[in-house]
């Protein structure tokens, strides 16, 4: 008959081998897993960013800009307020601007001393860009007839003028075949109006991909590198970045890391043609952007 002791010495192996056994069996799983390779665009690493963490009120950040690419101040918004926000990258505070109580905006350009704001069923808001100050803007004009009926995340503007929306659900469009894209112009007093569309080819995307399943591709944000001139498109809910040419053919697509990409919903250059991606925080995490650095190469 073994002692008190002595059992509990077995039960003790026991457990420890019980907990080896269970350690093994993880290292054993995790080394079957496959693991993927995320490629990056030329010049840039993807997967080495440079983190910079959103205060509270910038947890669902859903979009940036900077205006004429300088980074010392960054313009942003968020999913459930009509403000502008604006701070120096790594800033722990963001001071903002309001031009409406409540709305769900999904992204924010600035062109021509204008900002530009997008709200998801398609609504387009302009002001001037010396109203954000930290007082409320008062000369908001709203733009509701211009996008047809869908949802609507991805929002670019350049100086020359011409603004650029992407639809992320548009009833003329079959999201595994084409995503549509709109073009304004942008007048001085920030008047909007229409002046061409685009294309993009989803079967494209999947050809890239190399995937025999049927792709759809749902837009999140765009904009288009200064250097290279392509259009840097991310689909937050594939968790994709299309790399379009002028013309908006697809060039390349490039897989993202779930585990640096949580939720991106907004893209930006700066002047020295480094890459910025903002990403929607959640309960535990809070958003961020990151910015990736140009390398020239």
């Amino acid at each position: 008959m073994l002692s008190k002791n002595s059992t509990t010495k077995i039960s003790k192996r026991i457990k420890y081998v019980s907990v080896a056994m269970g350690v093994f069996a993880v290292f054993a799983l995790l080394s079957c897993v496959e693991k993927v390779n995320y490629e990056s665009p030329q010049g840039y690493n993807l997967n080495k960013p440079k983190k910079f963490f959103m205060p509270d009120n910038l947890e669902e950040i859903s979009g940036l800009a900077f205006n004429k690419g300088d980074a010392n101040r960054m313009y942003v918004e968020e999913d459930e307020n009509g403000r502008v926000y604006y701070m120096k990258p790594g800033e722990k505070e963001a001071k903002f601007s309001t031009f409406k109580q409540t709305g769900d905006f999904e992204d924010i350009a600035i062109a021509n001393g204008q900002v530009i704001m997008l709200q998801s069923k398609g609504k387009l808001y302009t002001f001037p860009l010396s109203e954000v100050n930290g007082q409320k803007i008062t000369n908001a004009q709203e733009f509701k007839d211009l996008l047809p009926k869908g949802e609507f995340e991805g929002l670019y503007a350049n100086e020359e003028g011409k603004v650029y929306v992407m639809c992320k659900h548009c009833e003329m469009d079959k999201t595994s075949k084409q995503t549509t894209g709109f073009i304004f112009n942008l007048s001085n007093d920030g008047k909007l109006a229409a002046a061409d569309t685009f294309k993009i080819n989803v079967k494209h995307i999947a050809q890239q991909l190399n995937s025999n399943q049927k792709v759809t591709f749902h837009p999140s944000a765009l904009a288009q590198n200064p250097r290279s001139k392509q259009w840097y498109v991310l689909s937050s809910v594939n968790k994709l970045l299309v790399i379009l040419n002028e013309d908006f053919k697809v060039m390349q697509v490039f897989k993202l890391n779930p585990s640096v990409f949580l939720q991106p919903e907004g893209i930006a250059f700066d002047s020295q043609n480094n890459l910025y991606i903002s990403n929607e925080g959640d309960k535990i995490d809070p958003g961020t952007v990151l910015k990736f650095t140009y390398s020239g190469k």
